[in-house]
C-alpha cells in the first residue's frame, strides 16, 4: 500500500465508501489520511486535488504554460519522489493520480522538479563562503584555446540535394496508435562511391500547433492543429555533413514524443524502434535503388556499414538505445523494428541527452554535448554516456564529453528556436527578477542561436569524422587535449573523455584506499557525511545526476578539501601546501605503454588557480614528483550544473628518469597548494595518443520485464519477476529491489550473469486472501557493473486486488449533543480490508433553523483541519469546497467515527444544526451522494 501523510495526503487520501444504506464502493491506493492541518485548502499555491473516484488527482498548475521538455517532471515531498505526472493538454497542469503517490508527502514539502531544477519556485541557492569553496560568484573569462590541426566545421565541395520522404506509419509495441515514418534527406550529388550515413533524431517536444500559437501534446494531431516539424531543425550540420560527403536523413519523431508518457523508459526502446525502422528501409534502398523514394534517389548511394547517429535530449538516449538495440538485440515482443541490423553504428553524438536507464552502449564511441545553459536536462545527466562506460567493457571506445559553455537546451534545433521556428518556441534556460550572471541572454558568456547553432554542427563534424571517417588529427578536439575548432566561432567547448587508448589507473571505488586530506565519497547519496557535493553547493554535478535509487552504491570519487594554509603569525603563506591526497589503488596497475597520467578534477564553478603537485609511487614504494598543475572553475551559477571535471594531462617521463617501475604503480599523491579550496578526483587513467579500433564485446544483454497477476483467494503463488538474459559470455550486474517495509526504498546486490543464468531468478511470494487490498508492486532496477549491456532498465511485478470493496454504513452515535459535547457518527464496514479506507466526510448548507458556526466549534479543531479561525463567524458549509473532514477505517478493523467537538457558550441561542454527507463512488468511479446526515446542537442551559 502506498502512503503519503499531512497535506499530500489530502493529496491522496481518496477512497470510496458508501453512506447510510450498505451500497458498493469502489477505491484506488488510499494513503492514511492527514493529520490535523492537513486540509486541501492548505496546500501551497498551484496545488489542489481535483476529480473524483479515479480522476481524483494531485494537481499543480504553473503560472503560464510550462514548455514540452524532455527532462521527466517529477513531483516530490521533501526529497521522496511521490510519481511522475502527466501533462494537460494546456501545458500548465500537471496531474498525478493520487494512487501513484509515494510515501512521506507533506504540504509545505511539496515540489516539482525536473532534471533537479525546481519548476514551481524560482529560488535560488545563497552562495557558499569563499572560505569554504575558495570560488568568487563571478565568473572570470578563460584565454582561447589553442586551435586545433584540422577544422572540422569547413564545409566540403560536394553539391548537395534535399527532399523528404513519408512512409506509411508503424505500429511500435505498447504505443496505442501508429508512428509516423517520415524523414528531411539531405546529401551529396556527386560524391563518388557509396557514401557514410548520419541520422538524427529530434527530442520530445511539444507535437501540434496552429497559426494562432495554439500547441498541442497528443497523437495524432487533432481540431485542426498540424505536426511541429522538429525533424527539420538540424539542416545547418545535415548540410555540412553532406557538402562533407555525408547522406543524412533527420527523422520525425512526433507520434513516440505524444505517446512516451505510457513508455515506462520515458520511449526509449521505441525511439531505438523508429531509428532502426528508418535504417530497415535504407537497406531495402540499397538494394533495390529503384524502389527507394524520391528524395532518396536525389542523392549518392548509401554504405550502411558506416552509420553515426545524433539525438537531441530523448533523441539522444533513443540513439543510444538504437545503437546497443543494433549489436545486441533486444526482446522481440518490446521491440518494433524488423529483423537483424543491416548497418554497423560507427558512432554516436548525444546533444543534452537524457539517460533515464544509465545504460549506455559502452563498444560505441560517443561524443556528449553537454549545454551549460541548459534549462530543461538541467542536470546535465548526458554526462553518464561518458562516465557510465567504465569498467563495463573493453574500454576500447571514446567516450568524449563536451561542455559548451553559454548554450542552452533548445537552440541546436532551429525548429526550437524563436525567430527561426515555423510554430511556437522559446529559451529554455529560465529567467526570473534577477538575471543569470552566466546563462542569461546578452552576458559575456552567454552563446547566440546561431553562435550555438554553428558549434554544434562543428563537433557533430568532428565527431564523424573520427567515429566514421578514422581522422585521428580531430581527436585533440575531442578528448580532453585542450584543442578548439576555429570554426565553432567563440563558442568555448571544453573536452574530456574516458576510454580510447587510456589505461585504468585509479579509478575510486570500494577497493581504493583514500588518506590524507580527502576520503572516499558516494555520487548519490542524501547522507552529507557520505555526500561527495555538500549541500551549500552552488549549483549541481553532472557526474553525481541521480538515478532511480538513492543512495545509489557503486559509484564514488574522492573528495579533497583543505583549509587555507597557515604561517606561525596566522596569516596566508605563500607556496605553502595542504594536507597531501593519497589514492593507493588495491593491486599495482601498469601505465607502462603511457605517456602521461590523464586525471579528470573537478573544482567550484568560476574558482582560478586550483593548484596541486602531482607525484606516484610503485610497488616498492620508489615516488617520483611529476609537476604542478593548475585548474579553473567553469563558469556557473546556482541554476548551473557546473561542476564538471577538467582534463589534466601530466607526463610520466619524470617518473621513468626516477627508475620507477610503472608496470607496478601503487599510489597516485595530489598536493594541493595555495589558498583554501574543495576538489573532487574523478579518475585516473595512462594515457597515449591514437583511436584504437573498436569491435564490439560479445556481452550478455539483461532486460527487466514486468507482469501482472490477481492475487487469489487462497493459499500462497510464487511468481517470478521476468528478467531476460540473452546473448553470450558472462557479466555482473547490480540488481535494486524493494525494501521490505518500506515505499520508495531499496536494496541493492551484485550478481553475475549469463545465458541462461538464474542468478536473477526473482521469485515473489503472492499470499491470497478475501480482503480488499490495493494493487502492490514489486518493482526492480538493474545497472551493468561489468562486461554486462542492460537495455530495459525497469520492471518488476504488480498483484492486482481481485477483491470487493466493503460496503459501509453511517450510523449516529451522538447527534443530539449539548453545547460541549462532540456530534458523533460512526462508520462500518461490511468486513475488514488490508488497508485503510479513507472517505471525507463535507458540510451542506442547513435547509431551516440556524446552522452550525465556526464560533461554536472548538478552534483548535478547526484550525488542525481547516486551517482556519473562527472569527467571522461564518457556517461550517462556508469553510471551502475542499474543506471536509477524513474519515479512515484502519486495515484490518471495522469501524471508525467522525465527531465535530462543539464549544459551551453564554449566549442563549436556540438549536444549531450540522448537515453532512460523505462521498462514496461506484465502480466505474462515478460519484454517488450519500444520504445527507444531520447533528443538532442544544444549549447547556
Amino acid at each position: 500500500m502506498i502512503r503519503v501523510t499531512r497535506a499530500a495526503a489530502t493529496t491522496v487520501a481518496l477512497l470510496a465508501l458508501a453512506t447510510a444504506a450498505p451500497a458498493p464502493a469502489f477505491a484506488q491506493p488510499a494513503p492514511e489520511p492527514p493529520p490535523a492541518g492537513a486540509a486541501a485548502g492548505n496546500l501551497p499555491k498551484g496545488w489542489r486535488i481535483t476529480g473524483a473516484g479515479d480522476d481524483r488527482q494531485l494537481v499543480w498548475t504553473a503560472p503560464e504554460r510550462v514548455p514540452m521538455g524532455d527532462a521527466r517532471v517529477e513531483f516530490y515531498s521533501g526529497d521522496r519522489l511521490l510519481g511522475r505526472p502527466q501533462a494537460a493538454p494546456d501545458g500548465r497542469s500537471f496531474r498525478l493520480p493520487l494512487k501513484d503517490a509515494e510515501s512521506g508527502a507533506t504540504a509545505g514539502d511539496l515540489k516539482v522538479l525536473a532534471a533537479g531544477r525546481r519548476l514551481d519556485a524560482r529560488t535560488t541557492t545563497k552562495p557558499p563562503p569563499r572560505s569554504d569553496f575558495g570560488a568568487p560568484t563571478t565568473p572570470r573569462a578563460e584565454a582561447p584555446l589553442p586551435a586545433g590541426d584540422v577544422d572540422p566545421g569547413l564545409p566540403g565541395t560536394y553539391r548537395t540535394a534535399s527532399g523528404e520522404y513519408d512512409l506509411p506509419a508503424v505500429k511500435l509495441p505498447g504505443f496505442p496508435n501508429p508512428v509516423e515514418m517520415r524523414a528531411l534527406v539531405v546529401g551529396p550529388t556527386d560524391a563518388p562511391g557509396k557514401r557514410p550515413v548520419a541520422l538524427f533524431l529530434h527530442g520530445r517536444h511539444y507535437t501540434c500547433f496552429d497559426a494562432n500559437g495554439e500547441q498541442g501534446m497528443g497523437w495524432p494531431c487533432a481540431g485542426g492543429l498540424k505536426p511541429v516539424p522538429s525533424h527539420r531543425g538540424y539542416q545547418q550540420s545535415q548540410k555540412l555533413l553532406a557538402s562533407q560527403g555525408y547522406v543524412t536523413l533527420s527523422i520525425s519523431a512526433n507520434g513516440v514524443n505524444g505517446q512516451d508518457d505510457v513508455a515506462e523508459d520515458g520511449g526509449a526502446q521505441a525511439r531505438s524502434s523508429l531509428v532502426r525502422q528508418h535504417l530497415a528501409r535504407w537497406a531495402d534502398w540499397s538494394a533495390a535503388p529503384a524502389t527507394a523514394p524520391a528524395a532518396v534517389r536525389a542523392v549518392a548511394p548509401t554504405d550502411l556499414s558506416r552509420v553515426l547517429l545524433v539525438g537531441h535530449s530523448r533523441g539522444g538516449e533513443g540513439v543510444n538505445r538504437a545503437a546497443l538495440d543494433s549489436v545486441y538485440a533486444p526482446p522481440a515482443d518490446q521491440d518494433g523494428a524488423p529483423g537483424a541490423a543491416r548497418w554497423t553504428i560507427r558512432g554516436n553524438v548525444l546533444i543534452g541527452p537524457t539517460v533515464f536507464g544509465h545504460n549506455p552502449a559502452p563498444d560505441v564511441p560517443s561524443l556528449t554535448l553537454l549545454p551549460g545553459c541548459d534549462g530543461d536536462v538541467s542536470d546535465l545527466q548526458g554526462q553518464i554516456y561518458a562516465d557510465g562506460t567504465r569498467g563495463i567493457s573493453t574500454g576500447a571506445a571514446l567516450h568524449s564529453a563536451a561542455f559548451v559553455v553559454g548554450a542552452n537546451h533548445n537552440f541546436f534545433n532551429t525548429e526550437w528556436t524563436p525567430g527561426q521556428a515555423e510554430a511556437p518556441a522559446d529559451d529554455d534556460f529560465w529567467t526570473d527578477d534577477t538575471p543569470d550572471k552566466v546563462c542569461s541572454p546578452g552576458t559575456r558568456t552567454r552563446l547566440t542561436a546561431a553562435q550555438q547553432q554553428t558549434a554544434g554542427a562543428t563537433y557533430i563534424a568532428a565527431a564523424a569524422r573520427l567515429f566514421v571517417g578514422g581522422d585521428d588529427k580531430v581527436r585533440p578536439l575531442l578528448d580532453g587535449t585542450g584543442r578548439r575548432a576555429p570554426s565553432a566561432g567563440p563558442a568555448r567547448v571544453l573536452t574530456h573523455a574516458v576510454g580510447g587508448h587510456r589505461t585504468t589507473a585509479f579509478l575510486p571505488g570500494p577497493t581504493v584506499k583514500v588518506n590524507g586530506g580527502g576520503r572516499l565519497c558516494a555520487q548519490v547519496d542524501p547522507e552529507p557525511t557520505r555526500a561527495c557535493l555538500p549541500s551549500g553547493a552552488q549549483g549541481q554535478s553532472p557526474h553525481f545526476a541521480g538515478w532511480e535509487t538513492s543512495p545509489e552504491p557503486g559509484r564514488d570519487a574522492v573528495a579533497m578539501n583543505w583549509p587555507r594554509p597557515r604561517g606561525t603569525s596566522g596569516t596566508a603563506t605563500p607556496g605553502r601546501t595542504g594536507r597531501p591526497v593519497t589514492v593507493r589503488a588495491a593491486a599495482p596497475v601498469s601505465l607502462a605503454s603511457a605517456q602521461a597520467l590523464a586525471l579528470r578534477v573537478i573544482v567550484p564553478p568560476n574558482s582560478t588557480g586550483s593548484t596541486f603537485d602531482v607525484a606516484v609511487a610503485d610497488a616498492s614504494g620508489r615516488r617520483a614528483a611529476l609537476g604542478e598543475y593548475a585548474v579553473d572553475g567553469l563558469p556557473g551559477t546556482d541554476r548551473t550544473a557546473s561542476f564538471w571535471a577538467r582534463e589534466i594531462r601530466v607526463p610520466l617521463a619524470a617518473a621513468r628518469t626516477a627508475g620507477l617501475d610503472l608496470t607496478k604503480i601503487r599510489t597516485l599523491e595530489l598536493t594541493p597548494r595555495g589558498t583554501a579550496g574543495r576538489a573532487w578526483l574523478m579518475d585516473a587513467w595512462g594515457w597515449r595518443p591514437g583511436t584504437p579500433a573498436v569491435r564490439p564485446a560479445a556481452l550478455p544483454r539483461v532486460d527487466v520485464g514486468r507482469v501482472t497477476v490477481d492475487e487469489g483467494d487462497s493459499g500462497e503463488r510464487v511468481h517470478r519477476i521476468p528478467v531476460r538474459v540473452t546473448g553470450p559470455g558472462t557479466g555482473r550486474i547490480r540488481l535494486f529491489v524493494p525494501k521490505p517495509g518500506t515505499q520508495g526504498e531499496y536494496t541493492s546486490r551484485v550478481v553475475d550473469v549469463g545465458e541462461g543464468s538464474t542468478a536473477v531468478d526473482l521469485p515473489v511470494t503472492v499470499r491470497g486472501n478475501t480482503r480488499f487490498g490495493y494493487a502492490t508492486d514489486h518493482d526492480v532496477l538493474v545497472k551493468a557493473v561489468r562486461g554486462a549491456v542492460v537495455g530495459a532498465h525497469r520492471g518488476g511485478l504488480t498483484v492486482r486486488n481481485d477483491d470487493p470493496v466493503p460496503t459501509v454504513t453511517l450510523k449516529p452515535v451522538a447527534t443530539d449533543v449539548t453545547e460541549g459535547r462532540p456530534l458523533t457518527w460512526r462508520m462500518t464496514l461490511s468486513a475488514a480490508a488490508d488497508v485503510d479506507l479513507t472517505g471525507d466526510f463535507g458540510f451542506l448548507p442547513v435547509t431551516a433553523g440556524t446552522e452550525l458556526s465556526t464560533q461554536d466549534v472548538d478552534p483548535v479543531w478547526l484550525s488542525e483541519h481547516f486551517g482556519q479561525s473562527p472569527t467571522p463567524a461564518r457556517p461550517l458549509s462556508a469553510l471551502g469546497e475542499d474543506a471536509f473532514l477524513w474519515v479512515t477505517v484502519p486495515a484490518g478493523s471495522l469501524t471508525a467515527d467522525v465527531s465535530v467537538p462543539t464549544v459551551a457558550d453564554r449566549v442563549r441561542e436556540s438549536a444549531e444544526t450540522v448537515r453532512g454527507r460523505l462521498t462514496t463512488y461506484d465502480e466505474a468511479w462515478e460519484p454517488v451522494p450519500g444520504p445527507v446526515v444531520t447533528g443538532t446542537v442544544r444549549d447547556a442551559s
